[in-house]
């Protein structure tokens, strides 16, 4: 009803549940020890990469606490768009159309992801890509961005290749493939399966963990400090 409300009058006032997401991180602290965060490890699937026009289809997100996965803790949901249509998109993520039409809508399942995130911080794979269509999903059904900060497993692997390069080479080996798969094949991780929502979130969350163990072991221990590799990857 609040949504349909924000569309016949143009209310601009946030729904509930984005005024509770922010209040959560009104006085974030960079500053802890990793161990001492809570993350959600999440992924999405989408219609197709057009930032304007496609549209969610599932998201899947693990816990991590402790540095380390809590495989109870799952959120999984195939979303119903706007227009379900056959195409490339959903051949990839082997989503038919049916399974479409019998999913519950964004306005049901968003809310539903944000209070799983509750005061934990986002990690995934190129997360800029998922943070654009969740906040502009949000937008629209919310009347707002969702405030958890986010983390781009991406970045820190580039970084971690980078210092890799450097160590052995000398320089940095531009080369280095930084997809989801080829990095579980350089890192030997364990394997899902890919294009599944909850298999890519809980692929990512082995690569975080990764990751983070390789970092802390060059001392970075704080949010803060991961932060900063991310942010030297160069990308």
């Amino acid at each position: 009803m609040l949504t349909l409300l924000r569309k016949v009058f143009g209310l601009c006032e946030p729904h509930p549940i984005l005024r509770r997401n922010a209040q959560l991180f009104a006085d974030f602290n960079q500053g802890r020890p990793l161990h001492e965060y809570c993350f959600t490890v999440f992924d999405t699937e989408l219609t197709g990469l057009n930032r304007r026009k496609d549209q969610l289809i599932s998201i899947g997100a693990v816990r991590v606490e402790n540095l380390q996965i809590i495989p109870s803790e799952q959120f999984h949901s195939l979303i119903r768009p706007d227009s379900i249509q056959p195409n490339s998109a959903t051949f990839i993520h082997r989503i038919t159309p049916e399974q479409l039409e019998e999913a519950p809508p964004l306005e049901e399942v968003l809310p539903e992801f944000i209070e799983f995130c509750g005061n934990s911080l986002l990690v995934g794979h190129f997360v800029d890509l998922d943070m654009h269509f969740l906040n502009k999903a949000a937008e629209k059904e919310l009347g707002g961005s969702i405030s958890n900060p986010s983390i781009d497993t991406m970045r820190l692997a580039l970084r971690y290749q980078k210092a890799q390069s450097k160590d052995f080479y000398g320089g940095c080996d531009q080369s280095a493939a930084c997809n989801l798969e080829a990095l579980v094949e350089e890192f030997n991780l364990p394997k899902f399966k890919p294009h599944d929502a909850l298999e890519d979130a809980l692929q990512t969350a082995y690569l975080f963990l990764y990751l983070v163990k390789k970092f802390r072991q060059d001392g970075i221990a704080t949010l803060k400090e991961l932060y900063g590799a991310g942010r030297q990857s160069g990308t």
